[in-house]
C-alpha cells in the first residue's frame, strides 16, 4: 500500500479509501445490496491488512448502522490512532428549519451521534454530505470550526459542491481564522469527469484533496458487456446517474476491458489506476473481499501515458445527474439569503 497526505492536513492516508456504504442493515436503508455485519466486518479486517488505514461512511447510511458496524470492527482490529476515521453529515430536515433548529446545533447534534454509533471520542475527517443552502455561510462554518476546537473533529470536508462554493467557504474561513475544508469528494470516474472543469484545477492549486466516489461507477467500470451483479440489477441511484448515457459511456468500458486484457488484470484495477493519477483516494466501496483486494492492487498499476490518453479519448461532456443535479437553491424549495453577518454575499 501507498500513502499520502491528505491536502492541508497532517492526516497520513492510504491510496485506497475503503467505502462502507454497502455495510449496514438493509432494512434501515435505501440500499438492498447491502452486506450484513459478518461479512462487512471481513472487509474491514482484509483491508486492515492490505494497508488500508482509511475508512469512509456516513449517518445517512443504513440510517446509522453502517458507522456502527465500521465502529465496531475497528475496534476489535485496529488501534485507533493507526486509523483515519470519516463520516459525514446531511444539511437540516425542513422539519428542524421549521422547528427552529439552527445549523450549528444540527452540526452539533449530527456529530453527537455519529460518534456514539462509532464508539470514538472525535472523528478524523466530518464531511458536509451535500452543500447547504439553507444555512448562511457564516454560521455553516463557524459551527463546524467550533466542532474542530472542541476536539471532536480533527479536519472538515465537503461532497457534492461547485468550485465556487468550496472557493467561497475556504476564502470565508481564511478571513475569520476558521478552520478550512481540506477535502472534497465529488462524483468523479473515467466515464463521469465534469469534475474536471474546475473543481479538479481548484483542489491542485490550493492543496485539496480529491476523494472522489461513484470510483467504478457503481460497478459498470469493473464489468464487461453482459455481466451484472445484485447491485448492478438494483442500485437505483447508480441507474439514474448513468442510465442515459450508457451507449457513450460503453466505448470507454470497452477500452477498460481491453487494457485489462493487455495487462492480466481487471478491469477494476484499470479503473482505479486511472483515478489514482487524478486523486489523492479515491473511495472505493467494497461489499466483497475481491473488491478490496483489486482495489489495493490498483495501487501498484502503472498505466503509460499513451494507455491515459486512450482511456480519456473518447469522453464526451456529461449532464449533472444525481445529488448535484438536484443540490440547488430552487431544489431546496426556499430561497435563503447568505450572509456573513450583516453583509449579504
Amino acid at each position: 500500500m501507498q500513502y499520502t497526505k491528505l491536502g492541508n492536513s497532517d492526516l497520513q492516508v492510504s491510496r485506497i479509501c475503503l467505502g462502507c456504504m454497502g455495510f449496514g442493515d438493509a432494512g434501515n436503508g435505501q440500499h438492498s445490496w447491502t452486506v450484513d455485519e459478518a461479512h462487512s466486518r471481513e472487509i474491514i479486517k482484509k483491508a486492515l491488512a492490505l494497508g488500508v488505514n482509511f475508512f469512509d461512511t456516513a449517518i445517512a447510511y443504513q440510517s446509522g448502522t453502517s458507522e456502527q458496524y465500521l465502529g465496531r470492527a475497528l475496534r476489535d482490529f485496529a488501534k485507533r490512532e493507526d486509523v483515519v476515521i470519516a463520516t459525514k453529515f446531511l444539511p437540516r430536515t425542513a422539519e428542524e428549519i421549521e422547528q427552529g433548529v439552527s445549523g450549528q446545533k444540527h452540526i452539533e447534534a449530527m456529530l453527537d451521534k455519529s460518534l456514539e454509533n462509532l464508539g470514538v471520542d472525535y472523528v478524523d475527517l466530518y464531511i458536509y454530505h451535500m452543500w447547504d443552502y439553507a444555512t448562511p455561510l457564516y454560521d455553516m462554518m463557524e459551527g463546524l470550526n467550533k466542532v474542530v476546537k472542541a476536539g471532536k473533529v480533527r479536519y472538515i470536508g465537503i461532497s457534492n459542491c461547485f468550485a465556487y462554493q468550496l472557493a467561497k467557504a475556504n476564502a470565508l474561513a481564511g478571513r475569520e481564522g476558521f478552520a478550512k475544508f481540506i477535502s472534497v469528494q465529488g462524483h468523479y470516474n473515467l466515464i463521469f469527469r465534469e469534475e474536471e472543469r474546475e473543481m479538479v484545477k481548484l483542489c491542485r492549486e490550493d492543496h485539496i484533496a480529491l476523494t472522489p466516489y461513484s470510483a467504478l461507477a457503481g460497478g459498470r467500470l469493473s464489468k464487461r458487456p453482459g455481466e451484472t451483479s445484485k447491485r448492478l440489477r438494483e442500485d437505483s441511484y447508480a441507474h439514474l446517474k448513468y442510465d442515459a448515457t450508457a451507449e457513450q459511456d460503453g466505448v470507454i468500458i470497452a477500452r477498460v476491458a481491453e487494457l485489462a486484457e493487455k495487462h492480466g488484470v481487471s478491469m477494476s484495477e484499470i479503473s482505479l489506476a486511472w483515478l489514482l493519477t487524478k486523486a489523492a483516494a479515491p473511495v472505493v466501496g467494497a461489499t466483497r473481499l475481491s473488491h478490496i483486494e483489486g482495489a489495493a492492487k490498483a495501487v501498484d498499476l502503472v498505466l503509460s501515458t499513451e494507455e491515459i490518453a486512450y482511456l480519456e479519448e473518447p469522453y464526451v461532456p456529461h449532464t449533472l445527474v444525481g445529488v448535484m443535479a438536484q443540490n440547488t437553491p430552487a431544489a431546496a424549495k426556499e430561497a435563503h439569503v447568505w450572509s456573513v453577518g450583516n453583509q449579504k454575499i
